[in-house]
Order: structure tokens, then C-alpha cells, then sequence
């Protein structure tokens, strides 16, 4: 510190030499939050995540990010603060989405002693220790509001609230900003900053998508929601624009067969939209574009079903033995072709066809990790490392770019300022 000057104004200098707001960003993984919080004006002044692989993908992108190594139990604010060189309070808004796999409607089982359940309470011990951010942003799945009826939904405003923050919780809609995806995540915002009035984004996109979960109809836009071209008098009286294509997303990605494609190969033609263009930016290589390996049992599935179908095409003597007894009602999205001009479903952390929608429209194969962060709105110069599983699992696990963008502009501009 220099001499003759007080603490306040050593801090005070060193706000009116950073011009951008802040952000750090735990549970950070590949790192969809810093790039969309990064492109709208935000430095990052920290990450962290128990997942090695992550780290090398996201220092990729932000080399000059602090990385905080281990586990989040093991992280306090005290020794945050003091390797990172913050003050308390400096940072404007911590961001986050723990895991979510014990919480999802999806899994297999879901059970409230999971240990990933309980993972969001060191995001809030952190903040209570001694971060102190203006403002904060956690997402998650939406079926972490009807768990253990509904106990961890209080026990995050509970936690919050002791801190002295005030909350605001909404499920949104990927597809309504314009991702090419039927992403439904739960997001909570909550601020210490006085008088300040928490609100969300509103959709800039129509979509065709259905909220089949707790929370559908009060906490999305959808009740609020004109079709196409018809005046959004909630929403400003802009017109909301149509959603986003999976063949405006991926259709101008070199054509492949299964197990073509190198990790690193140029493009072989223009963007043909406006989403393709602004993905690819200035980028010159393409990255992570290879197809998988697919079984011939799959292969001979794949040859019945049509751009939009699924199992349900699938001559029943070459059906998977599970699925021959099952209800043509049941499992809509498993073994399917994808629609090029409607919705990818949600990425998940296996583009497995017996999961998912994750055939090609028209190429005889399943989805390359370059296509699934394509959908996800990555831009092309995020290349993930690891091996493939590690990459799928990078992509599927991550906040879309594009919506996180959303958010950190709206925050910005509704709290902050």
C-alpha cells in the first residue's frame, strides 16, 4: 500500500481503474456462464471446479482468469479473498449452477440425500463467510422445486435471506432467446443492493415448447407469450422473432459419415444464417467436429427413421428389448432423428440415441461434440479437451452462452447501474 493513503481510498482507486463489473463464477465447468457474462462486458475474476478437464477447456478461454483448484467444501472466503486479491464486496455478481443431476426429473432416481443436492449450500456459505457480491445468479433444473416438497427452494432464501439478500426465482426457456434448444433451467437472483427491484429477461423468441413440470405455468413467460408477428404489448410491443432452426444452428458443418472427422479441420463452405455467422465470428478452424462410433444394430434402427421421428419408425423386430414393450406414448425423444427445422431437446451429458434426439437430420449418424455445443449457442472458438466423453459432458452440462449473455446484460443493466 502506498503511504499517507487509507484503505478505502486504496480500494476506491482500484474500482475507478476497473471499468468493467466483475464477476466469479463457481461450479464454473466448461465455463457457458463466463463467456456469456465475458461478451457482455464482465471480467472474471475467478472460476472454480473439481473437474480437471474443465479446467483446461476453460482456461482455453479465459487464460488470465484466476483458477481455484479443488473442491468447493474446501474453498473458504478467506482464502479466496486472499489469493485472488479481492475485498469483500467487490464482486459485483457471483455466478453459478451446481450440479443438477440430483435433482432432475430425469434421473434415474431421485433421492434428497444425493451429495450433489447439497452442493448448493457451500455456494451460500461462501457468500455468507465473507464474498459478499452485489448480486447473485445460481441456476439449476427445474425439478429442484419439487424435491423433498419443495424444502431446498426455502432453505436457499433462508440462507440468502440471513445474509441480507432479497430473491427472486423463474424457470426459463432457452429457445425463448433465440438457442435452438428446449432448455427449461431454474434460475434464482438475489441482491443486498437496496431498493433494487429483481427481474428476468423478457423472450425475444417464440418458440414451440411446453412446460411439462412443477412450476410450468406460473414461473415461465409462457401464459405471456404472442404467437409469431403478433404485437408483445408485456414485452415492449416488439414483435418476437421465430425461434432459432437446428438447421440454422448446424447445417453448414462438413457432411460426415460414423467415425469421420478430425478434431481440428477447416470449414468447407459460408455460414448460411445469421446464428452460424455469429457463432463462427472470425474463426478459421473447427474444432471437436467428429462422428462417433455407432453399432449396426443402430445403424439398421437409424435407416427407418425420418427427420423428426424416433423409435416409434423402428420396425419393432429391430427395437432394443426394453423398449418392445413399451408404450408408443412413452419415451417421445429416444432413439430420434432430429427436426431441421424445429427445436433440438436438451443437450445432455451423453448424446446417446437411446436418451435423446441425437441423430442427425439427414447424415446417418449421431451428433459430433462441435454439433451438440453448436445447439448449446458455444461459439466456435471454445474447444473443449479431454476425451469424448469428457467433451459431451462438458457441452451438456453447461448454461447456453447465449442466454447466460442474456442474463449478465439484464443484471447489468437492471441492478447494477
Amino acid at each position: 500500500m502506498s503511504p499517507g493513503r487509507s484503505p478505502s481510498k486504496e480500494r476506491a482507486a482500484k474500482n475507478n481503474a476497473r471499468s468493467e463489473p466483475l464477476a466469479a463464477d463457481l461450479f464454473c465447468g466448461a465455463g457457458g456462464l463466463s463467456i456469456g457474462f465475458k461478451e457482455a462486458g464482465f471480467k472474471i475474476a475467478f472460476a472454480n471446479d473439481i473437474d480437471e478437464q474443465c479446467r483446461d477447456t476453460y482456461l482455453l478461454e479465459h487464460p488470465s482468469t484466476c483458477w481455484l483448484d479443488g473442491s468447493i467444501e474446501d474453498l473458504t472466503a478467506k482464502g479466496v479473498l486472499k489469493t485472488t486479491g479481492l475485498e469483500k464486496g467487490e464482486i459485483d455478481v457471483l455466478i453459478g449452477g451446481p450440479p443438477c443431476q440430483g435433482f432432475s426429473i430425469n434421473a434415474p432416481r431421485r433421492n434428497i440425500g444425493d451429495a450433489r443436492n447439497h452442493l448448493f449450500k457451500h455456494y451460500a456459505r461462501l457468500v455468507l463467510e465473507g464474498l459478499k457480491p452485489k448480486v447473485v445468479l445460481m441456476e439449476n433444473v427445474p425439478g429442484m422445486l419439487s424435491l423433498d416438497q419443495g424444502r431446498t427452494v426455502r432453505a436457499i432464501y433462508s440462507m440468502f435471506g440471513e445474509a441480507g439478500y432479497h430473491m427472486k426465482h423463474m424457470i426459463l426457456c432457452a429457445a425463448h432467446y433465440g438457442v435452438p434448444q428446449e432448455r427449461w433451467r431454474l434460475f434464482f437472483i438475489g441482491t443486498r443492493l437496496p431498493d433494487a427491484e429483481i427481474t428476468f429477461p423478457y423472450p425475444t423468441h417464440w418458440a414451440p415448447v411446453r412446460a411439462n413440470f412443477t412450476g410450468g405455468r406460473e414461473l415461465t413467460w409462457l401464459r405471456h407469450l404472442p404467437r409469431p408477428g403478433e404485437s408483445a404489448r408485456l414485452f415492449g410491443n416488439d414483435e418476437l422473432q421465430k425461434h432459432t432452426s437446428v438447421r440454422e444452428a448446424i447445417g453448414d458443418l462438413p457432411p460426415l459419415a460414423t467415425t469421420q472427422g478430425q478434431e481440428e479441420s477447416p470449414y468447407n463452405g459460408p455460414p448460411s444464417s445469421a446464428y452460424q455467422r455469429s457463432l463462427r465470428a472470425n474463426q478459421k478452424q473447427l474444432f471437436n467436429h467428429v462422428a462417433g462410433f455407432l453399432s449396426p444394430q443402430n445403424l439398421a434402427r437409424l435407416k427407418h427413421i425420418p427427420p423428426g421421428g424416433s423409435w416409434r419408425d423402428v420396425p419393432f423386430a429391430l427395437l432394443p428389448k426394453g423398449m418392445k414393450s413399451a408404450r408408443t406414448s412413452d419415451h417421445t425423444r429416444r432413439y430420434g432423428r432430429l427436426n431441421p427445422d424445429g427445436l433440438s431437446g436438451t443437450v445432455l451429458t451423453k448424446c446417446d440415441p437411446h436418451w435423446g434426439t441425437f441423430f442427425h437430420y439427414e447424415q446417418d449418424r449421431a451428433l459430433t461434440v462441435r454439433e451438440a455445443a453448436r445447439i448449446q449457442s458455444f461459439p466456435d472458438r471454445i474447444r473443449f479437451t479431454g476425451g469424448k466423453v469428457a467433451q459431451f459432458a462438458q457441452v451438456g452440462n453447461a448454461v447456453p452462452p447465449i442466454l447466460a449473455r442474456v442474463l449478465a446484460k439484464h443484471i447489468s443493466e437492471h441492478l447494477l447501474s
